[in-house]
C-alpha cells in the first residue's frame, strides 16, 4: 500500500472540525461525516487553512446570510487524498493523490444572470457561495478548519507551482490574492510612486506585489512595528507608523519624497473609515485610490468631495473580493519571484484544531499578523 492509498483510507472515518456556532459564541470541536466523493469532486486532507480578518468578522456576526453554524478557512492548501475519476486542475493537467493544491473559495455561481454573463465578474452572482463562510456546517467539509476539505464537482484546484510550498502561500493566504487584485485594480504604471495604508497580510501583499511591479517608491502606512519590518522585507522603501508617527508628519514625509504632489497610486487596506479621507489626502491630482480593506462595514468619515475627489480629478475605485484570473496569476507571480516574496514570513502563528479559538483571539488582538491552523 502506497503512502497515499494509505492516507485515502482516511475517508472512511469520521472528519474533526472546528465550528463556528454563531456569532460570539466559542469554537467548537464537532465529527461529521465524509462526504461520499462525487463524480468531478476532490477530497483534500487540509494541510494548512488560514485565519483572517474575514475570519474575525464572521465571528462577530459582521457579514450578512451567513448560515451559522460554519467551519471557517476559506482560503486552504490540501493534498489530494481520493478524486471522483479523473479530474483536472485549473492548468489543465489531471489531479492524482498527493498533489499539493489549493482552490477558488467561490462557487455555484448561476452562469445565468447578468453579472456571470454581461459583467464578466461571477464573483458578483447573487447564487455565488464561499467555502468557508456561506456553507454550513451541517452540509459537510467546506471549509478549511478541518481535517479534510471536500471540493465539490466544479470547484477551481490549483495544483501549487514547483517550488512552492504550503507556507509560501498560506503565509499570504486571502491577502495573497487580494493585495494582488488591489495593485492590479489600480493600473499600477512602471515607475509609479504607491502608498500601502495596512499592514495586515492584504496591506503585506498589496507591498509586495506594488515593489515587483514596478513602482519606483513603496511607502507603507501600518503598525505594530513588527509588521513595518514584515513590510520592509517584503519591498517598503519607507515605512511609518500610524501610532508613533502624528498625522501631519506622515504627510509632509510623503509630500517630501514626492516632490510635494503626493503619492500616484494608494491602496487602502487597513480596514479604518480614517485611513480613506488620509489616503486621498496623500493622493496626487489625477491619481487613483484603491479601496480594498472594507470587506465589512466598520463606519463611515468625514470627506469634502470638491477638495478631496472632484477638484482633485480623483480616480477611486473598489476592490472587494476576487476572481478566478487574481488566483492563478498571483500563484504564477509568486513562483516566478519567490524570492523577493517571502510571504511565508508573515505567519506567526501555527495552531491545531482545539486552538481555532485561541488563533481567532491572537489575529483579532493584532498579537500575530497570520495565524494557520493545521490540523
Amino acid at each position: 500500500m502506497t503512502k497515499w492509498q494509505s492516507l485515502a483510507s482516511l475517508s472512511v472515518m469520521p472528519i474533526r472540525v472546528a465550528v463556528m456556532v454563531a456569532p460570539h459564541q466559542p469554537v467548537e470541536i464537532w465529527e461529521i461525516d465524509d462526504p461520499e466523493v462525487e463524480p468531478g469532486g476532490v477530497l483534500l486532507e487540509t494541510v494548512a487553512s488560514e485565519v483572517c480578518g474575514t475570519d474575525v468578522h464572521l465571528s462577530h456576526g459582521r457579514l450578512a446570510g451567513v448560515p451559522y453554524p460554519i467551519i471557517p478557512g476559506h482560503v486552504s492548501v490540501g493534498r489530494v487524498l481520493e478524486t471522483g475519476g479523473e479530474v483536472r486542475e485549473f492548468g489543465g493537467s489531471r489531479l492524482t493523490a498527493g498533489d499539493l493544491v489549493t482552490f477558488y473559495d467561490v462557487h455555484e455561481t448561476c452562469n445565468a444572470c447578468w453579472f456571470c454573463l454581461v459583467a464578466g465578474q461571477p464573483n458578483r452572482c447573487p447564487s455565488r457561495r464561499v467555502y468557508g463562510i456561506s456553507y454550513s456546517a451541517t452540509e459537510g467539509p467546506f471549509g478549511g478548519w478541518a481535517e479534510r476539505i471536500y471540493l465539490k464537482p466544479g470547484v477551481h484546484a490549483f495544483r501549487l507551482p514547483e517550488g512552492l510550498s504550503a507556507d509560501d502561500v498560506i503565509g499570504g493566504g486571502c491577502g495573497l490574492f487580494t493585495g494582488f487584485a488591489a495593485v492590479d485594480r489600480s493600473g499600477l504604471p512602471m515607475g509609479a510612486t504607491a502608498l500601502v495604508q495596512g499592514s495586515g497580510p492584504v496591506g503585506l501583499s498589496a507591498v509586495a506585489m506594488a515593489s515587483i511591479g514596478g513602482a519606483s517608491l513603496v511607502i507603507n502606512i501600518g503598525d505594530p512595528s513588527e509588521r513595518l519590518d514584515l513590510a520592509r522585507q517584503l519591498g517598503a522603501d519607507i515605512v511609518l507608523s500610524v501610532n508613533e508617527d502624528p498625522q501631519a508628519e506622515r504627510e509632509a514625509v510623503v509630500r517630501d519624497l514626492t516632490a510635494g504632489r503626493g503619492v500616484d497610486i494608494a491602496i487602502e487596506a487597513a480596514g479604518q473609515p480614517a485611513a480613506v479621507a488620509e489616503g486621498l489626502r496623500l493622493l496626487r491630482d489625477g491619481g487613483t485610490y484603491v479601496i480594498a480593506g472594507h470587506y465589512s462595514d466598520t463606519g463611515s468619515t468625514d470627506l469634502n468631495p470638491h477638495f478631496d475627489i472632484n477638484r482633485k480629478h480623483a480616480d477611486i475605485r473598489g476592490q472587494w473580493g476576487t476572481s478566478l484570473g487574481h488566483v492563478e496569476r498571483a500563484l504564477r507571480t509568486l513562483a516566478r519571484h519567490r524570492d523577493r516574496l517571502p510571504l511565508s514570513r508573515i505567519i506567526g502563528g501555527r495552531y491545531k484544531l482545539e486552538g481555532a479559538a485561541r488563533a481567532l483571539a491572537d489575529v483579532e488582538a493584532m498579537r500575530i499578523t497570520k495565524a494557520i491552523i493545521e490540523p
